[in-house]
Order: structure tokens, then C-alpha cells, then sequence
């Protein structure tokens, strides 16, 4: 996020999450402290901020410039940006006040995994410029074989990209074996790029797999949750989306669900940038999902 007076991104909790795979011990502790005090951080001092994080206010100021800040103040400017969130009624959980369903533990989980996801997808205005976006479009577009590894939660997220980049035209291989997957990499030419895609950035055959397709000169473009990870790292173009706190839960669920809709972005410019041909390919997919319907 480039360094100005006027930064103030559009969802500054997003902001934070995306950067905690890169912080530790204090710094940790402040930016959980400003995720939890949400728009109250207006009206706190540095202290009372370093206070709440049983740390030093150096270490708050050290933590709002690690979040890319200039310093507290400009971290305030930020938060006082924010537009103002609704009070939800005690129990709602995000659903309708007074709906009497709190008690329910159904009603309490689709609650929550709504909420959630709502957060990670309102998120991708402030963790995704669409200019990247672009840069990745464009890397995808100019390849002669997009190779699209992840594992766990992940994949998922891989068999949707697969299926939506063949559906535009591309040359795909997604290769759901680890092994497959890293000799597929080891196979990749200048002209691939490696689409890699992992909530934490740090599954190892998913980072393996990239680093391997850097070692013979293929694009690496990175989906994941955190600005910071080994798989940034080895990577030429990153996508961040639905950084959340790194728990097996909700969280990763909200965000597997922001990277597909990162994938359906990046198809639908894929569509722009292709024209013809890429429209040809999607007739003939749909004429295909056509005639395997009753």
C-alpha cells in the first residue's frame, strides 16, 4: 500500500488481517488490539492503545508501521474514515433483531458463517486493487500453459480455477497429487505461469510446487489470505484475499469463499482480454454443460 498522508484504506480491519501472518509476539498483540477496539481506536491515546496490548507505545508505533502506516496518527486518520457500523441487537448474530433465535445452534452458525463471510468479501475492495488484478489477468493471458496447484482447503478453490480458465480458452493442469504436482512444475516453461493457491501461504507442497516452477522460469501468481508468507515470497504477482486469523474455522472458510470470488474476477477479465476467442471457448463449454443436462 503505497505511503501517503491520505491513506485510508476502504476496510481497514482487512488491511490488518492480511498482514498478521508477518507479525509476532507485541506487534501480534497490538494489531489484535486495534482489530477488537475496531472504531474506538479514534478516540484512544498511543498509550492507552499500548496499555490494552501489555506493551510499549514504541512497539504500537513500530506495529501501525509494519501495517504500512506512517505512524499512529495516520492509523487513526484511517480508522476515523471508516464508516460507521450499525449496533446489532444482542443475540442477532447478524441476522434479524428480535428473531428469537439464539438459543439455536443452527441459526447461530448460519448466522456467524454469513457474517463472516460478508467480512471477507467486503475485504476484497481493500486487500485486491484492481490493478493487480489486471497484472494477473494479463500474466494468465500471455501464458501457453497455466499449471494451478493447492491442497487442503484449498482445492476446492483449485478445481473451480481450473474449470473456469478452461471454460475461457486456457490450457490447464491441476493435478490434485502432491507429486504429480510438483513433476508437473518441474515440466513448466518460461511461457507458464504457476497459479498457486493457499489461505496460510505456508502449505508446504503448494510452496514447493511454485518454487519449483520459478526454478524453470515460469511466473508464479500467488491466491492467498496474507501479505507476508513463504509463498509471496517466490512469487512475481500476489492476490490477497480474506485475511483472517489464522484458525481453522470460519475464518478459513470466508476466506476460501474471497478467493473464489477472486477467481471469478479474474476469469470474467480473462473474458475482456481474450475476445473472441475466449468467447468461443465459453460457448463451447456451455453447449458441453448443455447436452450433460436433462
Amino acid at each position: 500500500m503505497e505511503q501517503n498522508s491520505e491513506k485510508s484504506p476502504a476496510d481497514l480491519a482487512a488491511h490488518i488481517r492480511s498482514h498478521l501472518s508477518g507479525l509476532s509476539g507485541a506487534e501480534a498483540r497490538v494489531a489484535h488490539t486495534l482489530l477488537d477496539l475496531g472504531e474506538r481506536l479514534v478516540g484512544l491515546s498511543v498509550s492507552e492503545v499500548a496499555a490494552l496490548a501489555e506493551t510499549a507505545p514504541s512497539s504500537v508505533v513500530r506495529t501501525c508501521q509494519r501495517l504500512e502506516f506512517r505512524g499512529f496518527q495516520e492509523l487513526k486518520i484511517a480508522a476515523a474514515r471508516q464508516a460507521p457500523r450499525p449496533a446489532r441487537e444482542p443475540g442477532a448474530a447478524g441476522g434479524p433483531a428480535g428473531s428469537g433465535d439464539a438459543a439455536d445452534p443452527a441459526a447461530r452458525a448460519l448466522a456467524a458463517t454469513l457474517a463472516a463471510s460478508r467480512e471477507a468479501l467486503d475485504g476484497l475492495r481493500t486487500t485486491l486493487p484492481p490493478a493487480r488484478l489486471g497484472e494477473a489477468a494479463r500474466l494468465v493471458h500471455g501464458a501457453s500453459r497455466v499449471l494451478v496447484v493447492g491442497a487442503g482447503l484449498s482445492q476446492p478453490v483449485v478445481a473451480d480455477a481450473a474449470y473456469r480458465l478452461r471454460a475461457v480458452g486456457r490450457a490447464v493442469d491441476a493435478p490434485t497429487d502432491p507429486l504429480t504436482a510438483q513433476l508437473s512444475a518441474g515440466l513448466l516453461t518460461d511461457s507458464s505461469v504457476c497459479l498457486a493457491v493457499s489461505h496460510t501461504g505456508a502449505t508446504r507442497s503448494t510452496v514447493d510446487a511454485a518454487r519449483r516452477a520459478r526454478l524453470q522460469g515460469a511466473a508464479v501468481l500467488a491466491l492467498t489470505s496474507y501479505v507476508r508468507s513463504p509463498l509471496t515470497e517466490t512469487s512475481d504477482c500476489v492476490l490477497v484475499a480474506g485475511g483472517q486469523d489464522l484458525v481453522l474455522g470460519l475464518e478459513a472458510v470466508a476466506s476460501r469463499l474471497a478467493h473464489l470470488a477472486v477467481i471469478d474476477a479474474l476469469v470474467q477479465t480473462l473474458l475482456d482480454l481474450g475476445g473472441d476467442e475466449a468467447r468461443r471457448a465459453l460457448d463451447v463449454s456451455a453447449e458441453v454443460t448443455a447436452e450433460h443436462s436433462y
